[in-house]
């Protein structure tokens, strides 16, 4: 059986996705990357390894994410390209005619305009976690609440209490002194829930025609409390993929068979590459006064890649 290969290394989680040349998916995993990215690279291909049918062929591979790059290196990827391309080209796998893209993930989140199959406009909200996964898992823990649970509580509010969403300092103050009011714990839990999709329309969202069909994916999409409060915003129905969590790795994948039918061949070094020792370092270039931070990775005793220069000093060839 052929299959393809994707990647998502991001900030809180990494995804890894095989599909077959039908286009299903073959094996998806989730994990946490707890800020070890290369740890949670090599473990993941470890584990997909022995989740896929025995004889499945790999014809090519592709990585996204924060840590594209470094992903991209170590497997040997076809196509290194960045989540707004991944998350665009997974959607329209899923939605063939959609129009609007919201992805809200652990740390950061982004709203794509397509039209006609093509990106027309992006927005990323990279600087602020207000809205977010880890934001909405710090308040389950908080509230001593399973995650699972959230978006239950949520549907079962009658009357939404009004939650300050700008800024996450604010939302948990309003919330404790809320609670302090006496107000229902799932009626806060619902007027969080429209405080971050009011907050991801007035920020990400701001100036945006949202068009229907409208996509919904990223981790977060899991939060049903978050889909009915951006149906209610929106007027709008709200479509969930089947892997909504996983829809950036999905992407990567269906973008590296693309380049692979290309080029014809792959440069994926198989899972192999699991049992490998690899380490990273970074140094400061001192050629210029840019002062670039180089970060640099190695295979057994061997670079195979370097980032973060400004020009070509430092590229591996």
């Amino acid at each position: 059986m052929r299959a393809y290969l994707g990647i998502d290394v991001g900030s809180v989680s990494t995804n890894i996705v095989v599909l077959n040349e039908e286009s299903e998916v073959l094996a998806s995993l989730y994990i946490r990357t707890m800020g070890r990215p290369l740890e949670a690279i090599l473990s993941g291909l470890d584990e997909v390894s022995g989740l896929i049918p025995p004889g499945t062929e790999i014809c090519g591979a592709g990585s996204t994410g924060s840590g594209r790059y470094l992903a991209g290196v170590m497997i040997g990827a076809d196509v290194i390209k960045n989540e707004i391309t991944a998350h665009a080209v997974a959607a329209s796998m899923s939605v063939p005619d959609v129009q609007t893209v919201l992805e809200i993930g652990g740390q950061d989140s982004k709203i794509i305009i397509m039209r006609s199959g093509i990106v027309t406009d992006f927005a990323m909200n990279t600087v602020c976690a207000a809205g977010t996964g880890s934001f909405l898992d710090q308040q389950a823990s908080r509230l001593n609440i399973p995650i699972a649970d959230f978006g239950e509580l949520a549907l079962s509010s009658a009357v939404p209490v009004r939650i300050a969403g700008r800024c996450t300092v604010f939302a948990e103050s309003d919330m404790i002194h809320k609670q302090q009011m006496g107000y229902k714990l799932n009626d806060i839990i619902n007027g969080l829930c429209e405080a971050l999709v009011r907050n991801y329309l007035n920020n990400v969202g701001k100036g945006k025609e949202i068009l229907s069909p409208i996509v919904f994916q990223g981790g977060v999409a899991a939060n049903a409390g978050i889909k009915a409060a951006f149906e209610r915003a929106l007027s709008l129905p709200i479509i969930i993929p089947g892997h909504f969590g996983v829809m950036g790795a999905i992407g990567a994948a269906q973008l590296a068979r693309e380049e692979v039918e290309k080029t014809g061949a792959t440069q994926f070094k198989g899972f192999k590459v699991a049992g490998l020792p690899y380490r990273t370092r970074s140094f400061e270039c001192g050629g210029c006064p840019n002062n670039c931070e180089i970060a640099e990775i190695y295979e057994e005793d061997r670079v195979i890649g370097r980032w973060g220069a400004r020009c070509q000093r430092w590229d591996v060839m």
